[in-house]
């Protein structure tokens, strides 16, 4: 597996109108990585469905709150992280804590977000969702379609 190369992490009100930051930014560092049209869309639109996900069941109405992204570069890959705890992450140890990769997981278990899990699965290599004292959504596209295996896994996380 390849190092990660540079980190980057955006915290953003938790409000539709800020999405569209999160997007431009997402687009302008998978056009850098050297990523085509077409899975920059893809990368786009999974990434939406992260955030709105967040944004909209995360926090009651009165209560604000923050989504936390990060996006970790590879010289093989984009891994992006979204959260909706509002807590900046420890990029790699909170990677560490989605537990094994498997593609045998119950997607009841988010059902809320069930058609954006759906549509992020389908456009992104891996995605992992960690259930803590929020929900961590973390997703990964390989350059040059260098893909593992394909599925979602839910973990749930006890913080000690």
């Amino acid at each position: 597996m390849k190092q990660l190369v540079d980190y980057i992490e955006m915290k953003i009100p938790a409000k539709p109108e800020y999405v569209g930051i999160i997007r431009l930014t997402l687009s302008g560092i998978a056009s850098r990585m050297g990523y085509a049209y077409d899975e920059i869309e893809d990368l786009k639109i999974a990434t939406s469905e992260a955030c709105t996900n967040a944004v909209q069941h995360a926090y009651k109405k009165t209560e604000g709150g923050e989504v936390v992204v990060g996006f970790g570069l590879y010289e093989d890959r984009l891994e992006v992280m979204v959260a909706d705890s509002g807590k900046s992450f420890n990029f790699e140890q909170t990677k560490s804590e989605l537990g094994p990769y498997s593609a045998s997981s119950d997607l009841d278990e988010v059902s809320e977000g069930g058609l954006g899990l759906f549509l992020m699965e389908t456009l992104m290599d891996e995605v992992r969702v960690l259930l803590n004292s929020g929900v961590t959504v973390f997703m990964t596209k390989y350059l040059n379609g260098e893909r593992i295996d394909h599925g979602t896994t839910i973990s749930n996380y006890e913080a000690n």
